[in-house]
């Protein structure tokens, strides 16, 4: 049986689905997201995009600033670091496959991309 993320669903994570009108879509304790350095130096704007999970990974890529095509751009983390690296990225983990968000000091977005390869 699969654990779900522990500080995942939250009353904020609950109140933004909610907002959306979509079910919420938990992560598994233990997966990972690709994440760019950048976003711990505090890089702004912090985008997130969430692809089909994986094995071992949740679908949650986040960076900041600008998009790179550079292979090295994203580095695996484990969820239950998030936290320390990017706080303000947990109220949208719940968010299922499909969905992204962009996040500045006193802005966010939040939207589905059909263009998302599923």
């Amino acid at each position: 049986m699969n654990k779900k993320l522990t500080y995942g669903m939250n009353e904020s994570q609950q109140r933004l689905c909610d907002k959306y009108g979509v079910k919420p879509y938990p992560c598994v304790d233990g997966s990972k997201i690709g994440i760019s350095l950048n976003v711990k130096e505090g890089v702004q704007p912090i985008h997130g995009l969430r692809c089909e999970p994986t094995v071992d990974t949740c679908g949650w890529y986040i960076w900041a600033g600008d998009w790179s095509d550079d292979p090295d751009f994203f580095n695996p983390l484990h969820l239950e670091h998030l936290p320390e690296w990017c706080s303000q990225s947990l109220p949208f983990l719940q968010l299922p496959p499909g969905w992204r968000f962009l996040i500045a000091p006193d802005y966010e977005d939040v939207w589905f991309d059909e263009n998302l390869q599923l």
